[in-house]
């Protein structure tokens, strides 16, 4: 683009146009691109915070990656601990025993997860001990039958640190009378709450080594549980691990356990990201009815400027820095907007609800009653190289037919 085009395209664009609609709603165009602009930064942020928070919270409490024999239970776990740690990414590693049943107290009961664990040993691996409301992971000591729940099975099973409670396990005993399923009382030794009501409302965790007498499973154990350097490459290094340990051994990372969970997540956001994107389209498609009333305006100039030796390449460049300064000046309004309102939400939305004494998020329906918003730079650029791309689109049919003005035609009348 020559200076001459430039210089010509930038007057056309600042200045005061005899028909005050065209710059309505070339306005209302740079508005349009803005706002929606901002919009998708916000909500795709807001979204990946979303998603980062669940994927903290989840990750609390399961293991990065998970190891097991396909019959379900594990011998020797502990030469299978060292051969796992000679994987420099692996930073430690943790047994665990899993097993189902009914939790009873006084009338009530409810159906629970049951981990027996290594207390000293799992720290490693989740974060339940940095969660305890109540009580400490450490409390849960082989023979001392004490066991750790969350805080919303402790509401509704209306229990309190001290308490004694049943665990009724399928594991029984054959009768004449039938099948009895075996019970034995536990003392409530801790509470944590995760944030997660999966987890909160469902999982109980006891001794590794009472679990073992309970589920009547030995030595063995069902499974053992890693925690890597970085939790987005445990895809790889469960492969890594698969490699070099034997085919007996089923290896699951993070991202199989929850596929569904976080695959529709990201489909959700994907989904987010074209509807919102159809706001700059429209916006940006304005452009073109703008462009179009300019180049019907401006007959007369054009008819001029071909007279004067203006190609049509150059006349299509003219009108072309039009659009693209609209769009480029909305993108760029957006972008700002967008980034400042995903850096500040975290303060913002309390304000507003403090505000206006409303609430958005309630902590009795969401699993997170606050809103999380994580910006990804990656997310503002394709933001941003999209929407100059639709504005760059809408200027080529009025472009192009500014460009087949023909001078004779135009100045017929005038």
């Amino acid at each position: 683009m020559s200076w001459f085009e430039f210089f010509v395209g930038l007057r056309y664009t600042r200045a005061k146009r005899r028909n005050h609609f065209i710059s309505f709603i070339s306005l209302i165009s740079m508005l349009g691109i803005a706002l929606g602009v901002a919009a998708l930064i916000v909500v795709l942020s807001v979204m990946n915070g979303f998603q980062n928070e669940l994927r903290t919270r989840i990750l609390g409490v399961a293991a990065h990656i998970e190891i097991s024999q396909f019959d379900g239970a594990l011998s020797d776990w502990q030469s299978l601990a060292v051969r796992c740690r000679t994987n420099p990414h692996v930073l430690a590693s943790a047994p665990y025993v899993a097993g189902q049943g009914l939790l009873a107290y006084d009338q009530a009961v409810q159906g629970v997860a049951v981990r027996g664990i290594e207390p000293r040993l799992e720290n490693g691996v989740a974060d339940v001990g940095r969660h305890m409301q109540a009580g400490r992971l450490e409390n849960l000591v082989p023979g001392g039958w004490g066991i750790v729940i969350g805080s919303d099975l402790a509401h509704l099973l209306g229990v309190q640190l001290g308490d004694k409670v049943t665990l009724i396990t399928p594991q029984g005993q054959i009768t004449p009378a039938g099948m009895i399923p075996r019970l034995k009382q536990f003392r409530v030794v801790g509470i944590f709450h995760i944030g997660m009501y999966e987890y909160d409302a469902g999982m109980a965790m006891i001794d590794m080594a009472d679990a073992q007498k309970l589920f009547r499973t030995g030595d063995r154990v069902s499974g053992l549980r890693l925690r890597v350097d970085d939790l987005y490459q445990a895809p790889l290094i469960a492969r890594q691990l698969s490699h070099s340990l034997d085919d007996a051994f089923f290896i699951r990372d993070w991202s199989q356990s929850h596929r569904n969970f976080f695959r529709a997540v990201e489909m959700e956001k994907h989904v987010m990201f074209v509807i919102l994107l159809l706001i700059v389209a429209v916006a940006a498609f304005n452009i073109v009815s703008t462009l179009v009333m300019v180049v019907t305006d401006k007959q007369a100039d054009i008819a001029i400027l071909r007279t004067l030796g203006a190609t049509p390449g150059s006349i299509q460049r003219i009108f072309m820095l039009q659009g693209v300064v609209i769009g480029v000046t909305g993108t760029l309004a957006g972008l700002a907007g967008g980034v400042a309102l995903a850096l500040n939400i975290g303060w913002l939305v309390p304000a507003i609800e403090h505000t206006f004494g409303v609430q958005f998020l309630s902590s009795d329906v969401y699993q997170i009653s606050e809103l999380p918003s994580r910006l990804d730079v990656h997310d503002v650029v394709v933001i941003g190289s999209v929407s100059l791309l639709l504005s760059w689109l809408a200027t080529l049919y009025p472009s192009w037919r500014a460009a087949r003005t023909q001078p004779a035609e135009a100045l017929r009348y005038e």
